[in-house]
Formats: structure tokens, C-alpha cells, sequence
């Protein structure tokens, strides 16, 4: 089975269903309308621009209908998405580009600029201007597109391992690899959300997160335009214009990352804001603070959950019904309906101890193909079938996973694992702290102790002493760290991720030895 058909049966099924509002330009979708922008945008890309089965087309813009265009387009050719994060400087861009060698690529006007610089170190056959974007040589999208026929295209042959998506990872421990993602992953990520998580034909959901990424993409937008809901696109974010919109748009199901609901809990509105349809909030990204959570429920009420996912293994993993998010808070529930899960020692592979924290191994239909291009990564990913994530996690006896960190982000101090994650966790339960991020540093005795990087919130104040003093009795001797420096800000991805090699490079010098400020002067 692939996934080229999603938006076209959908169309069949309720062609006159309102499927995308798009907030920034004010437009409204039905189902058929946009199945129909989507054959437009595959005929001229097949029918002007040559692309064909496994050409990869890329795009570089901020969100916006066109990157519904080109998923949905793509499929129906067999062609590969490749959008790009326009977060990354030229230098970061080039090499990915270069990477994936896209036929095309598409950009629009706040990019252009960055376009210009990369152009002569790319090799890219046809370049495609968004809203009038000036780009030397580039036909314009919106006016080619409008041209083209708005029946099917026809199809090529495809199978469930052919690929749909090249999604690029954030290159926290190093250069960006492309995730390869089959048909057949879009596809049973579509249907295990929709069955796990109980989304139906009457939710709604906004898309607040870059739609170059595979939280944006396949967290809400898929697989609920699959089930025949409404998605709710914006450009780009601000809080409180995010907040009206949920509320005025009759939103019922939200996903957020930490650094969002932080942001939205601190806007004026959000005391006076009705989230009365809302069925539930969902976290992702990374950790949320136990404490912003139950803020949160206190504040407003309603369901809040933690979910769990990776662009490799589908972004959305696990789940929990409304009463279990209450009972089990910071979990992130049970593995989703068609997967399986592992934890083991990822020094032996062996079956972790119950209860003891073991690397998260995950299995499904909804896996990766592995990474574009590098069969070391792939091998060393993907082992007999399972997927090997990277991640530490805890299962409980009641059949409940809840992530420790990665197991990469541990420290060995005195022969002790220490996870970054709880103790980062137990930082931000501190009342001051806004967040905290937790690096290694060499050390003569222990081998390695640990470094907190912390940022207060607004207003709040209080030194290293306060804080390794409450971490006692919450925490291990072993793992309160030696050491706490204080910051305005945390490099992050897009999704609310430290970026570690940042913060080594600005806290450590070059052997690890002592700790520095890189960024002051």
C-alpha cells in the first residue's frame, strides 16, 4: 500500500468539507480544492519541469498552502519532498541541498536573499519564485501553477517502500542526516494516530511549527486531513495571535512544545481565553516541566498529555486516554497501535531489568528506510527490522514508558550513569527557573561532573547555592551538579531540543577543561 491517494479519496469521499484554513492569506479550503491545487502543482512539475519518479523537489519559505501542494503533488508522481530549514544558515543549507540534489527548488521572498549567496555552489536544474519572490532566472509558481491541468495525474508504478519524504534531523551531534521516509510510514502514521489517538472527521487542529519539519507535517496534519477533520495553517508563530486563533477557530486538539506553552501561558490573553472545545493538549519536542503543566491544568482545565515521537519512527509513538494523562503525568503512555517496542542495554542489546531504564527499540510499518545516502547510519540505525532510537526510556508495571534521555546526553561520573533529562527535569521544577540544560565536563576524580546551564524567569532570581540546595533530596549525590552558570538563552531546534554542541562550544574550552563564556566578550 502507498500513500499517493491520501488527499485524492479523501476529496472523493467529502469533496465540499472545508479541509485548511490558511490564516495569513485568508483563505479557506475545501477537500476538493486542494486535492485539485495538488494536481495542478504534480502536472506542471511532471509536465514543464521533467520531475519523475524519485526526483527529490525542495522548498525553502515559511508555511503556507504550497507545502500541501507539493506533499500531496509529490506523491502522486512518486517523487521525493525534501523541504528545508530555513532556520539554518546558507552554509548549513548548502550542504543539505547539495546532499539531496534537488531537480527543483522553490523559494519564497523572506529567502531569497540566502538563495543568492548559496547559488553558486549549488547544482540545481530549475528554480521556482513564491509570491514574487526575486529569484534571477526563476519562473513564478503561482502564476505556472494556475495553468496547469486539475484532473489526476497519472501514476507511476509505487509500492510501500518507495520514497515520499527526505527529511533532514537537526544535527544536534553533528552534520544533518536525511531521514528517508517510505509511503508506507506516512500511511500507517495516518492510520495509528488516527485509531490511537481518537481523532475523527469534527476535530480540529492548528499547524503552529514549521511545516519544514516532521512534527508539522505528520503530528496533526496527515493524519487528520486523512480522517476528513480540519487543519488550521499559520504562517508563522506568535502567541497570542495563536491563542485567538485556537479559540476563534473552535480548535480540538493542540499540539504545542515547551517553549509555546510557556509563551502562551504568559500572554495577557490567555487568562481570558475560552478553551472550552479543546479535547486535549499534547506536548512534544522535548520534556515539559511537570510544574507548567500543572499550571496549565490549574489555570484552565482540560486534558494535557506528553507525546513521543521521531522524524525516523513517525512522530507519533505512543498513547493514553484522558484519564490516564492525569494519572500518569509525565509519561508519554503506551506504544501506539501497530509498533512494537523494546528497551534493552544498548551496550549488551539485552532485554532491559523491568523497571530499569533501557534504550527505546521500535518496530513497525511506521520505521524509516534508514538515511539517505549513508548505509553506516542506516546499519547502525536499523538492526533486523528495528529501529534503534537513541533514547532512554523507563516502562512501569503498568505498561506505561516514560523517557529518561538520550543515552547519548548521559555523563559517567564515577561510574555512575547520569541522565540529563531527570536532572534537568528536577531544575525545572525550581520556581525561578525558566529552563535548564545539562553538559559534561571533564573532571580529574570523577571523570566527568556535570554543568547546568539555567535561565530565569522574568522577574525571578536565585544563585547556584539555592539551586544544587534543592536539588538534595530530590537527587542522587552523584547527579546534582558540580557546577551552575546562568544564560538570557538555550540555542534550540525547532522543536524546543538544546542544541548540546552549542553550549560545549561555548561553555567549554577546546579540551573540556575549565568553563568560558565564549559568547561575551
Amino acid at each position: 500500500m502507498h500513500a499517493a491517494d491520501l488527499l485524492s479519496s479523501r476529496a472523493r469521499l467529502t469533496p465540499d468539507r472545508l479541509a485548511l484554513v490558511e490564516l495569513a492569506a485568508g483563505r479557506r479550503y475545501t477537500y476538493a480544492e486542494l486535492n485539485a491545487r495538488a494536481n495542478r502543482a504534480a502536472h506542471f512539475l511532471r509536465d514543464r519541469l521533467g520531475v519523475r519518479k524519485g526526483d527529490r523537489v525542495s522548498l525553502l519559505a515559511h508555511n503556507s498552502v504550497v507545502y500541501l501542494d507539493l506533499l500531496y503533488g509529490l506523491g502522486k508522481l512518486g517523487a521525493i519532498f525534501a523541504p528545508l530549514n530555513w532556520r539554518l544558515t546558507g552554509r548549513e543549507l548548502t550542504y543539505i541541498i547539495n546532499d539531496c540534489e534537488p531537480t527543483v527548488l522553490l523559494c519564497g521572498p523572506e529567502f531569497a536573499a540566502t538563495l543568492a549567496e548559496m547559488r553558486p555552489a549549488l547544482n540545481v536544474r530549475h528554480y521556482l519564485s513564491l509570491e514574487g519572490a526575486v529569484i534571477e532566472g526563476a519562473l513564478h509558481y503561482e502564476a505556472e501553477v494556475a495553468q496547469a491541468a486539475s484532473g489526476e495525474p497519472e501514476r507511476p508504478a509505487l509500492d510501500a517502500d518507495d520514497p515520499y519524504c527526505l527529511l533532514y534531523t537537526s544535527g544536534t551531534t553533528g552534520r544533518p542526516k536525511g531521514a528517508v521516509l517510505p509511503h508506507r510510514q506516512v500511511l500507517w502514521n495516518c492510520i495509528n494516530t488516527v485509531i490511537s489517538w481518537g481523532l475523527t472527521e469534527h476535530d480540529i487542529s492548528p499547524v503552529l511549527t514549521p511545516l519544514f519539519h516532521a512534527g508539522g507535517l505528520f503530528a496533526f496534519l496527515t493524519p487528520l486531513l486523512y480522517a476528513g477533520g480540519r487543519i488550521v495553517l499559520t504562517r508563522t508563530f506568535d502567541a497570542e495571535a495563536s491563542l485567538r486563533a485556537i479559540a476563534d477557530e473552535g480548535c480540538t486538539v493542540v499540539l504545542g512544545v515547551p517553549t509555546l506553552f510557556q509563551m502562551w501561558i504568559n500572554t495577557p490573553y490567555f487568562a481570558r481565553a475560552d478553551f472550552s472545545r479543546v479535547r486535549f493538549w499534547i506536548n512534544g519536542g522535548a520534556a515539559i516541566p511537570t510544574s507548567l503543566v500543572e499550571a496549565w491544568r490549574a489555570a484552565k482545565g482540560g486534558v494535557f498529555r506528553q507525546g513521543y515521537g521521531l522524524t525516523e519512527a513517525g512522530v507519533n509513538c505512543f498513547s493514553m486516554t484522558d484519564e490516564e494523562s492525569a494519572l500518569k503525568t509525565g509519561s508519554v503512555g503506551k506504544p501506539i497501535f501497530h509498533s512494537e517496542m523494546r528497551l534493552v542495554d544498548p551496550q549488551t542489546g539485552q532485554e532491559a531489568p523491568a523497571g530499569a531504564p533501557g534504550e527505546l527499540l521500535i518496530r513497525g510499518p511506521h520505521v524509516c528506510a534508514g538515511y539517505w545516502r549513508n548505509p553506516a547510519a542506516t546499519a547502525e540505525a536499523l538492526r533486523d527490522g528495528w529501529f534503534h532510537t537513541g533514547d532512554m526510556a523507563r516502562m512501569d508495571a503498568d505498561g506505561f514508558y516514560t523517557i529518561v534521555g538520550r543515552f547519548k546526553d548521559m555523563l559517567k561520573s564515577g561510574g555512575e550513569n547520569v541522565y540529563a533529562a531527570e536532572v534537568e527535569a528536577v531544575f525545572r521544577d525550581h520556581p525561578a527557573v525558566a529552563d535548564a540544560s545539562l553538559i559534561g565536563q571533564p573532571d580529574e576524580k570523577w571523570g566527568e561532573v556535570g554543568l547546568m546551564v539555567v535561565i530565569l524567569k522574568p522577574g525571578q532570581a536565585a544563585s547556584e547555592a539555592d539551586l544544587l540546595g534543592f536539588c538534595q533530596g530530590r537527587l542522587a549525590k552523584f547527579k546534582i551538579p558540580k557546577r551552575v552558570v546562568f544564560a538570557e538563552t538555550l540555542p534550540y531546534t525547532p522543536y524546543g531540543k538544546v542544541e548540546k554542541a552549542k553550549l560545549r562550544e561555548q561553555y567549554l574550552t577546546n579540551d573540556g577543561s575549565r568553563v568560558t563564556d565564549k559568547s561575551k566578550p
